[in-house]
């Protein structure tokens, strides 16, 4: 043990460490009391060799996955691993080949250029600064049977779902390494919420995810998937987080009691499990400790009332659970002291006139003293609207005045005697310049005095410090500083600028600032400039509150005066501050001054052209205006409380120039309104505000300030309204209800809280509600709670933005400007099933020539109860139009389902929504194509646009050609055609003969709506009976209507339509002519 110290030191040179390996607790005691300290565990570092093996050559196919192990030696602490080849140079890792946080390297795939034989783990203990070497292990791929491609699957974790726990404050760390070929992507998401941005990251090529500082908010599931082109696979974590006790409002602090009083430790902390509390008093256990009947523990507190001298000792608190404690040390001391004063006597306050300033008096005593302050001769305690008094028994002057200047007594007090400390207060004067340096214009080579005058307090020792352009003068021995005034001998262009003279103190500063311009002797033609400054100021027809003003003007420079500023100073209440009382025009050299009284007036005048401002006249005498009582009274007078039982009457004071006097005071006055009561008045000085104490809660009170100085009293006052201090309400609203509108909606009814429970100004309502859980066994509970404000007497309001299906919990306080009151009971209701969200996510796995699968998951908002899916999908051409839609339906319990018999090289649209008794939510939607063979899609190739068969389409047109050719020219050979005998063959006898003369038809049907073209030939039906002669004709056409191909071949009709299809067209139909028809029409024109 080092001498006067409570450290252990421990030579380990001579013996084993082992044998001081264990648990230290430090334990401090004295006549007072035992402390102790937190458990120290001393533990040897260890850095223990691998063992001695021989690591048989690895040969793998090439595209299988591989693992190669690590597993070091356990050391404490736990080693680093990494790993490194024969050159001590890093094995480059990617999304295909990484390290794992056991340290094992895993390959999703392997390649040939993975071949290698000195894949070394090495592992690096950082306490000893070791490095452990594991034995070279050779890697052999072989390229004899490719591995097909496959879908991802993970190497770790295993199996669909694990868990794992952290502590709170711990740093969260998850991985999942899949293998597969390609080489799969790694994602992560949480299934119920968000990733905490700035405590989330993702490594090792996003296999591992990483949450620092872990809070309870970070529990959940959390899933990793693992996706290449065939397919992807999910694996899910579910993330429990406890906590080692921690504490909520700090730990214990010291108690110091005097005998009698009363007191409370309280050890306040939390943890998850929900940890244990125990109390020791000077290290022992509590309930073995000697009974006092003024100690009660109670849980996490310890309550002393009564407490007597010899009562004084030290409490553990000890906090723990499974996985940590908290200890802490409190002493209470139970002391009989009496008061002492801590702040050094005698000490001189200085402070500037009209400043703040604070007196000290820290004491200490037990019980602790009371602190009250005297000035000089002892005539009363320091009270009221010019003093004020802090709990640490300061005292505080807020603005000090030299009648304040003084010898200051503090004594504290109590039950065991009283003590005096005595400090000295001084106000001294401000520092003030006189008179400031001015504006000055001088020529190149001339000398230059800027002067600076300056009064301060006679007590203070003041500093003149110079400054040029803001920054220091030069260090030039032409510019010579006096104490008070600023020299500049054979003045240069680059003397030209701003000056100021600061004058400190060790109290206060006052500053001033003048501009220098230089200018040439080199005569100039005549130029603008500002005019010179007017002159001979002179006061006449003098009244109380009024004088004239008359000048004479200086030289415009060749620039019209536009205006004259009239400034005044008061030296009386503002001494070296100018002020603007009016501006006049350039025509006018007097104007006529409206005055305040009670003010030192000093005039001076300045001239404006187009170039500016003249430099300011000198200034006139002074004219002082007699005192009188104020013309007017504050503005601004409220009411208002700061306590639920003070009324603060506030006000805007009035200026020096308001005040029209000396002596100026304010006369304050309230009563109650409506109570009929006398005014209650009081003198109120040097303050804007008074405040009345106890008064009752929130009552109305009519105010009135007047203001006073030593010649009168102003105008009677207007009369002002406030009320006095609120307080929280005492009652919350009754009869709440809730109505459930729909399953995202609810409306909340009570009653108004009666206003005299409101005990202030009824700001509204505000409806405390909170998600309990949802009803369904999928989803984790939500406690969260919202609040919805109602400004005003409201008694009712909506809940929107509900969660279906859901068990809310709800209740509803007033507030007023004080705050809130308590709560209504705390009522339920339930929101009814509303339609579920989308699917989480829908994919598309094992795309073939004619089918395909989809997989897909539940919505992670299902807002009720599944009832199953709605699958629609339907095919997308090149022009992406749409084709018919094909709709099934899915049970709930299912998450793929396989399609069959799909077109190939298709492309398909497909939309997946899931339905509760409410009805369909919306719907996810995904596109995929069904791709065909190669060697079948080679085949698949437009007959149209091969040169065959454009050939043999020519030719069919030829030859049909050359047959009507011959057809003519057989027609036209023999004479008249044997019309007659056809005619005769045929039995209807709406046929007429064709006349020989014009090769035209006969008379037909008298039926005008049936008349047929001319030229042609139908029967009445509209049909057309083939015979001998057009049955080599129609033989060529090929049924369709007569039309060309893009290809130019003819693949038109020849015959007429046929039987049936002519009767469903009716008589009606136009239809093409039949080869028949068209010979008997070129017969017509031979």
């Amino acid at each position: 043990m080092r001498p006067h110290s409570g450290t252990l030191v421990v030579d380990i040179s001579r013996e084993k460490v082992e044998h001081y390996e264990g648990v230290y607790q430090c334990t401090a005691r004295n006549k007072h009391g035992t402390a102790v300290s937190n458990n120290i565990v001393v533990r040897q570092s260890r850095s223990p060799l691998w063992s001695k093996e021989k690591i048989k050559p690895i040969v793998v196919q090439e595209g299988v996955s591989l693992v190669l192990p690590c597993r070091p030696p356990a050391g404490l602490p736990p080693p680093i691993i990494f790993w490194m080849d024969n050159n001590f140079q890093r094995l480059p890792q990617s999304s295909r080949v990484s390290q794992s946080l056991n340290g094992d390297l895993y390959f999703s795939n392997v390649l040939r250029e993975d071949s290698r034989n000195d894949y070394i783990c090495y592992a690096r203990f950082p306490h000893t600064q070791t490095i452990q070497q594991k034995q070279p292990i050779t890697v052999k791929v072989l390229n004899q049977d490719p591995m097909d491609e496959r879908r991802p699957s993970f190497l770790i974790p295993s199996g669909p779902s694990s868990s794992k726990m952290v502590l709170r404050g711990q740093v969260l760390e998850m991985e999942c390494i899949a293998e597969g070929l390609p080489t799969p992507e790694i994602s992560w998401t949480k299934v119920s919420g968000d990733f905490p941005a700035k405590r989330t990251s993702f490594l090792h090529y996003q296999k591992t995810l990483r949450i620092v500082d872990v809070s309870e908010s970070d529990a959940g599931d959390y899933r990793c998937t693992a996706r290449n082109r065939l397919g992807s696979v999910h694996h899910t974590i579910r993330v429990a987080v406890k906590a080692s006790p921690y504490w909520i409002s700090g730990a214990p602090r010291n108690l110091v009691l005097a005998p009698g009083e009363n007191g409370v430790l309280t050890c306040r902390a939390s943890g998850t499990p929900k940890p244990s509390i125990t109390w020791s008093m000077n290290g022992i256990p509590i309930e073995n400790s000697p009974k006092d009947l003024s100690r009660k523990v109670e849980d996490d507190t310890v309550i002393f009332t009564d407490v007597q001298t010899g009562s004084s000792a030290v409490y553990q608190c000890n906090i723990s659970n499974e996985y940590g404690y908290l200890l802490s040390n409190a002493f209470v001391n139970v002391l009989s002291e009496p008061p002492r004063v801590l702040t050094q006597a005698n000490i001189v306050y200085k402070v500037i006139k009209n400043h703040q300033v604070l007196l000290d008096c820290a004491s200490f005593g037990s019980p602790i003293p009371k602190i009250t302050w005297f000035k000089d001769s002892r005539s009363g305690t320091l009270d009221g609207e010019t003093y004020n008094m802090h709990d640490n028994g300061t005292l505080e002057i807020n603005v000090a005045q030299a009648r304040n200047s003084g010898k200051y007594t503090c004594v504290a007090r109590n039950s065991l005697g009283i003590y005096e400390n005595h400090v000295y207060l001084e106000v001294k004067e401000p520092t003030r310049i006189l008179k400031q340096p001015e504006y000055k214009e001088v020529q190149k080579g001339r000398s230059v005095v800027f002067e600076c005058k300056v009064k301060h307090d006679p007590s203070l020792i003041p500093t003149m410090t110079w400054l040029k352009d803001d920054g220091e003068l030069p260090d030039d021995e032409r510019l010579i500083v006096d104490s008070d005034s600023l020299t500049i001998t054979e003045v240069t262009e680059n003397d030209a600028g701003k000056y100021t003279c600061i004058m400190n103190t060790t109290l206060d500063h006052d500053s001033a600032s003048a501009d220098l311009t230089v200018v040439v002797t080199t005569p100039t033609p005549a130029v603008d400039a500002r005019p010179d400054p007017p002159t001979d100021l002179e006061l006449t027809d003098q009244k109380k509150r009024s004088v004239q003003l008359t000048w004479t003007p200086g030289d415009e420079h060749s620039s019209p005066i536009q205006k004259f500023l009239i400034q005044y100073e008061d030296v009386l209440h503002h001494r070296g501050h100018w002020h603007n009382l009016t501006e006049v025009p350039g025509t006018k050299t007097t104007a006529h001054l409206k005055l305040s009284p009670y003010v030192h007036y000093t005039f001076r005048v300045l001239a404006y052209n187009n170039v500016g401002f003249s430099r300011p006249s000198f200034p006139s005498r002074m004219f002082k205006t007699e005192p009188a009582a104020p013309d007017e009274n504050p503005t601004g007078v409220q009411g208002f409380g700061t306590e639920h039982d003070n009324l603060v009457i506030s006000w805007k004071p009035l200026s020096g120039l308001q005040s029209n006097g000396p002596g100026l005071h304010y006369k304050v006055m309230w009563r109650q309104k409506m109570m009929d009561s006398e005014w209650t008045t009081v003198t109120v000085a040097n303050n804007s505000k008074f405040v009345v104490s106890g008064t009752p809660t929130f009552v109305p009170y009519e105010l009135k300030v007047q203001a006073v100085n030593d010649y009168g009293s102003g105008p009677e006052s207007a009369i002002s309204h406030g009320y006095s201090g609120e307080d929280l309400p005492v009652a919350a609203p009754e009869n709440v209800q809730a109505l459930v509108m729909n399953s995202t909606l609810a409306e909340v009814h009570w009653d108004p809280v009666p206003h005299k429970l409101i005990r202030g100004y009824l700001k509204g309502y505000k409806v405390y509600y909170w998600r309990e859980r949802s009803l369904h066994k999928h989803n984790p509970h939500h406690v969260e709670k919202q609040i919805l404000t109602f400004s005003g007497n409201h008694s009712h309001g909506m809940l929107p933005a509900l969660h279906p299906f859901s068990l809310y919990s709800f209740n509803v306080k007033v507030y007023n400007g004080k705050g809130e009151g308590p709560p209504s009971p705390t009522q339920q209701f339930e929101t009814p099933e509303g339609v579920p969200a989308a699917p989480s996510s829908l994919i598309v796995t094992n795309t073939n020539l004619d089918s395909l699968t989809l997989e897909w998951s539940p919505p992670h908002d299902r807002n009720g109860l599944i009832t199953g899916y709605t699958l629609k999908y339907q095919p997308v051409n090149n022009s992406n139009e749409l084709g018919p839609v094909e709709e099934l339906a899915l049970l709930a319990n299912e998450t793929s389902v396989t399609l069959l018999n799909l077109k190939y090289s298709t492309h398909y649209k497909f939309y997946l929504n899931a339905k509760t008794v409410r009805g369909a939510g919306p719907a996810i939607s995904q596109e995929a194509a069904i791709i065909m063979d190669e060697a079948v899609a080679s085949r698949q190739v437009d007959i149209a646009t091969q040169g065959w068969f454009i050939g043999l389409m020519c030719a069919i047109a030829l030859l049909i050609l050359i047959l009507l050719i011959i057809c003519f020219i057989q027609r036209n050979k023999g004479g008249k055609y044997p019309v007659k005998e056809k005619e005769d063959a045929h039995t209807d006898p709406e046929f007429q003969p064709m006349k020989d003369d014009d090769c035209t038809f006969g008379e037909y049907s008298d039926n005008e709506d049936h008349k047929p073209l001319k030229g042609s030939r139908t029967p009445s039906n509209g049909t057309v009976k083939r015979d001998d002669s057009d049955d080599s004709l129609v033989d060529y056409g090929e049924g369709g209507d007569g039309q060309f191909n893009e290809d130019g071949s003819f693949i038109g009709q020849y015959s007429g339509k046929s039987a049936s299809r002519d009767t469903a067209e009716g008589h009606e139909s136009s239809e093409a002519p039949s080869p028949i028809n068209a010979m008997n029409s070129l017969n017509s024109f031979v």
